[in-house]
């Protein structure tokens, strides 16, 4: 049996795990803003059944293999290879909304080492609201490819990696549900969450939000999110970058002891 950590499960009733919170006027998820999940302008939400700022969830989502793997490997957080990963949507939910880009940074030992970045046909048009909040038209995506064939590479560029992504149940949602519909197993990768570990390493007094925006601005990221896929990867693996560092001041260097 696979048992997740955290409060993201995927789901057979629904694609790509449970109903995540309901967004509000202008945002979609803790951590996030809209489409893309980055940026102010977010009301912060809770997982299901839990307080506004969980302390206890487990920032890595990992099946009970999974899991085995880590605690067994003892991988040093300096030495993992996390795949930083951000998506582009049109809108909340996979089904009713489809990806529009898909950006992703390999990040090991403090720098990213190799990208990925392009632009994905949803299959439907870009409501305007969001094309303006990400800047990401119909034009634009027209002759990009469509998802199922954008996969296979990212799936690829993500091999072996630790896939992380600021609110990773926004993007996984979304991701394992286009996996689905292309008929493409899900990979067993390890999902970190980095607005958990954020909450868990950072005081309340230290930064008013767990916001990427709130974040990237905290650790000095070279890179601001712009609701953009690639550069909200590279915001948010400096802000791994700072989290990282955070945990080794702290004593915590392998994966395992944040998994568990």
């Amino acid at each position: 049996m696979t048992r997740w950590l955290g409060w993201f499960r995927p789901s057979p009733s629904r694609p790509g795990g449970e109903a995540l919170p309901t967004p509000g006027p202008g945002g979609t998820d803790p951590g996030g803003t809209g489409p893309g999940s980055t940026g102010p302008g977010a009301p912060e939400s809770s997982p299901p059944s839990g307080p506004e700022r969980p302390r206890l969830a487990h920032p890595v989502l990992a099946s009970s293999a999974c899991l085995a793997d880590l605690v067994t490997g003892n991988r040093s957080l300096h030495d993992t290879d996390f795949v930083v990963v951000d998506l582009e949507t049109t809108g909340w939910r996979p089904g009713a909304a489809g990806i529009t880009e898909i950006g992703a940074v390999r990040f090991t030992g403090g720098r990213v080492t190799a990208e990925f970045c392009t632009f994905v046909n949803p299959g439907h048009a870009i409501p305007p609201d969001i094309a303006v909040l990400t800047g990401i038209s119909d034009a634009m995506v027209a002759q990009a490819p469509p998802i199922g064939a954008v996969l296979p590479g990212f799936l690829a560029f993500a091999r072996a990696g630790v896939l992380t992504a600021h609110n990773a149940p926004f993007d996984l949602s979304f991701l394992v549900a286009a996996c689905g519909e292309a008929g493409l197993p899900w990979p067993d990768f390890p999902v970190l969450d980095t607005v958990t570990l954020a909450r868990q390493v950072l005081g309340e007094t230290e930064v008013p939000d767990c916001k990427l925006a709130t974040l990237a601005s905290y650790f000095g990221a070279p890179v601001p999110p712009t609701h953009r896929a690639l550069a909200d990867a590279r915001a948010t693996a400096a802000v791994l970058d700072g989290l990282i560092g955070r945990l080794a001041a702290a004593g915590v260097r392998t994966l395992a002891e944040i998994a568990c």
